[in-house]
């Protein structure tokens, strides 16, 4: 049980934002309680080891790192590190019969002579730089302001500074921008592909959905890349935890938050644990849980249901397959993103199938190797025998499909998954997966479905809600972390500039409760 029954702030949820807000908070000097309802901490920002008897630690769900400030690592004095990867992506495609492919990386000489070989001029390689000198230019002048008071629209207009630049992340559907600026479907795709990651949406969605997904991935630590943990992606929860504790906040686990009450100035949480029931006062609440958790906590009217739409499949082979793209390293194009069936028309055409109630006959998805950037990840004697993981991340693959049957549907989706990739591979996957030590396949995947049911994931969905740009909404506060509630603060993905490993929203609910 707790150590005392009144604190300055609880915080309902040890995941990453929440530690993130601890830490700060504790730092500050402030009496912190954190309740986590599963047996560790972390959230979805974990290593496990999800095959017996293997030793590989893998970052279950979450597994890449682009939008964490370094102010928070700095701030908090965290031994954290990334890396980055020495190729941005690869994209396989099968052209006039022959497999050939796109890499992006290497250098530039070596990127530009990969846009001529695939497109026969150089024109795809000098919008690729035009359009994504642009983007990085954004990246340059928005990220800064994540960790400051939410700007109005106007403000951040303002300090972006470019008028193109707003029309095409802001404004008008992301599709628009592709298809004037880029002339092959192979390039449109991989553009694209930043738009979709965990967001069901067309190229052309009149919501803009789309773009809010775009937007946060080209502008994680005002240059976009997209960095892999050094250790995991538990090493980073692990320095927060210990960041936490020893600036003198309490964390406990096995303790499910029930219920909160608040009056707008002191508030009481309400949880539960093996042994018995409990409750604990407090000045602030933070809840590091999504919009619709917080609702079902306070009793307010729930939020429009989330959905999900990813496929999330790990695992560990004895070796990297061989490629029928033989001018490209397998060690090179799995060291990037390595996309599967992204072609523009290949995800317009998943997102119809999928849209229409039907899963995508083609699905497209994409493939990570953190093992290649960081080895270690793996135990000494599998990276001795060349072992490496693989992480891959399905698109266009709403919850609702799943509702049916979620176990057949799962088989059917990775069965379809594992074929686009081996249409590519001068070898099966299969052959090259690891046995664990019940002599299983070690591959696991993940629907939205399972995601709900093991991380209370709305839906499945990855950041709790839809993305919101990143400036002033109706009653989203001075920080975009408020609530109905004075005191009570939401530090989860579901804020405004929540989305991904940032800890963003943990930091501005802790600047929120410090009045800063």
């Amino acid at each position: 049980m707790p150590a005392h029954q009144v604190y300055d702030t609880v915080i309902v949820g040890g995941g990453h934002n929440g530690l993130v807000a601890a830490a700060y908070l504790a730092c500050a000097g402030q009496s912190v309680l954190v309740l986590e309802r599963l047996g560790h901490t972390g959230g979805a920002a974990v290593s496990t080891r999800p095959f017996a008897g293997v030793d590989a630690r893998l970052s279950r769900y979450s597994y890449l790192v682009s939008l964490l400030p370094r102010k928070i690592v700095d701030d908090l004095g965290l031994r954290f590190a990334v890396r980055k990867r020495t190729v941005s992506s690869y994209t396989p495609v099968v052209r006039d019969g022959r497999p050939t492919g796109l890499l992006v990386g290497g250098g530039e000489e070596r990127t530009r002579a990969s846009f001529r070989r695939l497109t026969g001029s150089d024109a795809a390689y000098t919008a690729w730089e035009a359009f994504y000198g642009t983007t990085r230019r954004a990246a340059e002048r928005i990220f800064p302001t994540l960790t400051e008071p939410l700007p109005t629209r106007a403000a951040l207009r303002e300090r972006l500074g470019d008028d193109t630049a707003w029309r095409v992340l802001f404004e008008e559907p992301i599709g628009v921008a592709v298809e004037e600026r880029f002339d092959d479907d192979l390039v449109r795709g991989v553009v694209l592909t930043d738009a979709l990651i965990g967001t069901f949406a067309d190229a052309h969605d009149p919501s803009l959905a789309q773009n809010r997904c775009f937007l946060y991935h080209v502008i994680g630590g005002g240059t976009g890349d997209w960095d892999v943990p050094v250790g995991g992606m538990g090493a980073f929860t692990d320095a927060l935890a210990g960041a936490a504790r020893a600036a003198g906040a309490e964390l406990v686990t096995g303790h499910e938050a029930t219920a909160l009450r608040t009056d707008g100035r002191e508030a009481e949480v309400d949880f539960r644990t093996e042994s018995g029931e409990g409750t604990v006062a407090a000045r602030h609440v933070l809840v590091n849980a999504s919009p619709e958790a917080l609702a079902a906590l306070t009793g307010d009217p729930a939020p429009e249901h989330a959905e999900g739409a990813q496929l999330k499949v790990n695992m560990l082979l004895t070796r990297l397959p061989r490629l029928k793209d033989t001018s490209v390293d397998p060690r090179e194009a799995f060291a990037g993103t390595f996309h599967i069936g992204e072609g523009y028309g290949e995800l317009a055409a998943a997102y119809a199938q999928a849209a229409s109630g039907a899963l995508p006959t083609a699905p497209p998805s994409e493939i990570y190797c953190h093992s290649l950037t960081d080895p270690s990840i793996l135990g000494p004697d599998l990276a001795r025998r060349g072992y490496q993981t693989l992480t891959l991340f399905g698109l266009h693959t709403p919850a609702r499909l799943f509702a049916g049957d979620n176990d057949k549907t799962r088989e059917v989706l990775l069965e379809a998954t594992l074929a686009q990739l081996d249409a590519h591979l001068a070898e099966p996957l299969a052959d090259c997966l690891a046995i664990d030590a019940d002599g299983r396949p070690c591959i696991e995947a993940k629907t939205p479905l399972d995601l709900e049911r093991e991380l209370r994931l709305p839906g499945g969905n990855i950041f709790h809600r839809p993305l919101a740009f990143p400036y002033a909404q109706e009653s989203a506060g001075r920080w975009g972390v408020e609530t109905a509630h004075p005191n009570v603060l939401l530090c989860g993905a579901g804020a405004v500039r929540g989305g991904g490993v940032s800890g963003i929203p943990g930091h501005n609910a802790a600047m929120a409760v410090l009045g800063r």
